[in-house]
């Protein structure tokens, strides 16, 4: 397939397109900082990153140029729809074109396709993983998650060429109840795991006992009580990973090895 075949015939299905400023602002965060990301980014030779599905309006995709400019001044970010009719002209930096899984041939360092894999069928997923990994840039990496409206709580895969890496989720930590409620949005590769027996549904049993226990850190406020809840996960035996200092979301973070469905 040349480029022009790419170009007119995108892989994948239109999504609902529903999208909202700010929206994945803590995903963005977690790119910001996460090691192996800015190492992935500030190794590139061409630090190219793709937004894949960014729905109705471009505002994410521009969120997030702004944000991984703090740790590469030169990232380029281009902005890929399924929908001709969301492919807006370049602005701020940053690209727009048509494209699905195929990437529109690019070969970036980075994609970010979130709320995208949520609305295909579970059975698609293995081969959309595969598809996206196949045409990274050498050492690049890929974050499929899924989130709510007003983006407090959210979840992601990230993944590289041999394949998922870890899986994350995050909160605002005064917006939940319990660490179960991101259950609702965990990525089409687990969501249908989440039953007894599985692995995802141990951790968050685990996460909800151990919220529970800490629930006299409360009167420190939610973010306090978050990361007593992963201290005590982490004294049970669980692989997560320590908590960045002064980390505004609740971040529950381990590798994919820990929640990979049997």
């Amino acid at each position: 397939m040349d480029q022009g075949e790419r170009l007119t015939s995108p892989l994948g299905q239109p999504t609902r397109g529903t999208t909202g400023y700010n929206r994945l602002r803590r995903s963005d965060r977690w790119l910001m900082h996460a090691p192996r990301v800015r190492a992935a980014l500030l190794s590139a030779t061409d630090p190219l990153v793709v937004d894949l599905g960014y729905g109705a309006l471009p505002v994410t995709t521009l969120e997030l140029a702004a944000r991984l400019r703090s740790v590469r001044p030169d990232v380029r970010v281009v902005g890929l729809e399924i929908h001709p009719d969301r492919v807006v002209p370049a602005r701020d930096g940053v690209e727009f074109g048509l494209g699905g899984f195929e990437l529109a041939g690019l070969r970036p360092v980075l994609v970010r396709a979130f709320n995208v894999l949520r609305q295909y069928h579970v059975d698609d997923v293995a081969q959309a993983w595969a598809q996206l990994r196949t045409r990274l840039a050498p050492g690049g990496l890929v974050v499929d998650g899924t989130c709510d409206e007003l983006g407090r709580r959210c979840c992601w895969v990230l993944l590289d060429d041999a394949g998922p890496v870890n899986l994350v989720m995050a909160c605002d930590p005064f917006a939940i109840d319990r660490p179960s409620d991101l259950a609702e949005r965990l990525p089409k590769a687990l969501i249908h795991h989440n039953v007894p027996g599985q692995p995802i549904h141990d951790l968050l049993t685990a996460a909800d006992r151990a919220w529970a226990a800490a629930a006299g850190h409360g009167v420190f406020g939610p973010r306090v009580r978050w990361r007593a809840m992963l201290q005590s996960l982490a004294d049970d035996g669980h692989p997560v990973e320590p908590p960045r200092r002064r980390l505004r979301d609740g971040v529950l973070c381990v590798p994919w090895e820990a929640v990979a469905p049997r």
